[in-house]
């Protein structure tokens, strides 16, 4: 089901508030072990889709090109901005634990980023839910972290999660409608590698070796449609 792989990652996040009303103290040694732990699997992950590409020239082309529209519109800086506006609306000035502030701050974290963006266009596209299941395990155990310090809170950011990449997972179904089968199919093989160039930053990011600005380089995406569109001769 189109579906799967974001209703596991709100069910996720519910479990795990659940988990989180029941631990009192999680030991900063044992998160950031965790942590790490599921960084090396999201390595693992995006190193097993990087090389599904069969020309990787279009790989490094689209992530060049991208990274330059990224660094020029500067997404990782609206979304960021996007971030700060929703929280100044919504739960700025409440203290720290409401559930406003819970709600707002889970929220950002788990929607604002691209594995919520790659992992639905890869359940739309191909059914495959592996990004979508390794983000349930990150944000299930954040979930259970940020429940033991900020509240009940957190269980409503479910709801966001659930609609965005659904929503995103649903659009992507519709391409197959508008576009010829041998262009999609090239493009879903190099999408799958090319995000796993991502996958593999974002697992850094967690293990704390170098700090990517991943969001910068999600028009890699659209810069991979127009690539393979030109190169296997179809019309864009």
């Amino acid at each position: 089901m189109v579906l799967t792989g974001t209703l596991v990652n709100g069910m996720a996040i519910i479990f795990a508030v659940i988990i989180g009303l029941l631990i009192p103290k999680i030991s900063d040694n044992l998160k950031k072990t965790v942590m790490q732990a599921i960084g090396l699997a999201v390595v693992v992950l995006g190193v097993g889709m990087g090389l599904k590409s069969e020309q990787f020239l279009i790989v490094i082309g689209s992530l060049v090109i991208g990274a330059i529209i990224g660094e020029k519109i500067d997404l990782e800086g609206k979304l960021n901005q996007v971030g700060k506006w929703i929280e100044k609306r919504m739960g700025a000035k409440q203290e720290e634990g409401t559930i406003a502030n819970a709600f707002v701050t889970t929220t950002l974290i788990y929607v604002v980023g691209a594995m919520a963006i790659l992992g639905a266009l890869d359940g739309g596209l191909r059914g495959d839910h592996s990004i979508l299941y390794t983000k349930a395990m990150l944000d299930g155990f954040s979930a259970i972290i940020f429940t033991s310090t900020l509240g009940i809170g957190v269980i409503f950011s479910a709801i966001p999660v659930i609609l965005y990449q659904g929503s995103i997972a649903l659009m992507a179904t519709q391409i197959n409608a508008i576009i010829p089968q041998a262009l999609m199919d090239a493009f879903i093989v190099e999408m799958t590698a090319t995000g796993g160039v991502m996958i593999i930053a974002i697992g850094f990011n967690i293990l704390g070796v170098l700090t990517i600005r991943v969001a910068n380089l999600l028009p890699s995406i659209v810069v991979v449609a127009v690539l393979v569109s030109v190169l296997y001769g179809l019309p864009l």
